[in-house]
């Protein structure tokens, strides 16, 4: 990894505040909790299109697609939290994007097959919630308690009837999308206010392009460097040439800007 603090330009030592911060630590996306909704999700929806969607049907690959990418999405967009939050942003938006396609799948199977879905607030609905609030506690409350969290779904998601298991994806659904809008919440807040390690090296070039800008506007001219004079003819600025023919070839002489109007000469 380069380290800012020792890349020197020209003659001089460059700050560390030119530089962007090093790269963030990432890929801990096991531990978050959409990562773990999520892959309930995918799992559950793997089982349920296996068992319930035709293998014919083009929904059923659709489905597992669509359950797929929620998941490896996150998975992505966290490891590239290193680099850039522009992209693991616009990741988890994929992410998100994805789990509600899979949701209006769900729905669609169980409106056209004539089965009901839970309301928010009914009691199937609010025993499924449960779980994830008791999940999310331990979360906060105890790291070393290893319990899979789809053994405590288990009961919705192996049961016979299918609109169940349908039902509660519904709400995981939902609990993952929940859980990713706030991530995006937080992620808009980092990228305005940091924003991620490429970010940071864009903003660092447009600087140092600008401090370099500036500088060769403050420098002095060379004094080494003759004065153009005024052409003895016409007024107007000369400029140094070099004659290429005639006895004189090779050495410089002052010729007018305006040639070959004007004929104007004087000797460098």
């Amino acid at each position: 990894m380069i380290d800012g603090s020792k890349i020197q330009i020209g003659a001089t030592q460059s700050t560390t505040s030119r530089f962007p911060k090093r790269l963030r630590p990432s890929g801990g996306y096991r531990d978050l909790r959409s990562f773990q909704v999520a892959t309930i999700i995918y799992d559950a929806t793997v089982a349920f299109c296996e068992k319930s969607i035709d293998s014919r049907s083009r929904t059923r690959d659709q489905m597992v697609q669509a359950a797929r990418s929620g998941r490896q999405n996150i998975a992505e967009g966290s490891r590239a939290s290193a680099t850039s939050s522009q992209t693991e942003l616009r990741l988890i938006n994929v992410a998100r994007a994805s789990l509600d396609e899979l949701l209006l799948d769900y729905e669609d199977y169980l409106r056209q097959r004539h089965h009901s879905q839970w309301a928010k607030d009914s009691v199937e609905a609010l025993a499924v919630r449960r779980v994830g609030q008791m999940l999310a506690r331990k979360n906060t409350t105890d790291q070393a308690d290893r319990t899979d969290p789809a053994e405590l779904y288990r009961p919705w998601l192996a049961h016979a009837d299918p609109a169940v298991v349908a039902n509660t994806v519904i709400c995981l659904i939902h609990q993952a999308n929940y859980l990713l809008d706030q991530q995006v919440r937080a992620l808009e807040r980092q990228f305005v206010t940091e924003g991620g390690y490429s970010e940071q090296l864009a903003a660092a070039r447009l600087r140092e392009r600008e401090r370099k800008t500036s500088q060769d506007r403050t420098e002095p001219s060379n004094p080494t460097e003759p004065t153009a004079p005024a052409c003895p003819v016409c007024g107007s600025p000369m400029a140094l040439r070099t004659a290429k023919k005639g006895p004189r070839t090779g050495s410089q002489f002052w010729g007018c800007s305006k040639y070959p109007a004007c004929k104007g000469t004087k000797p460098a």
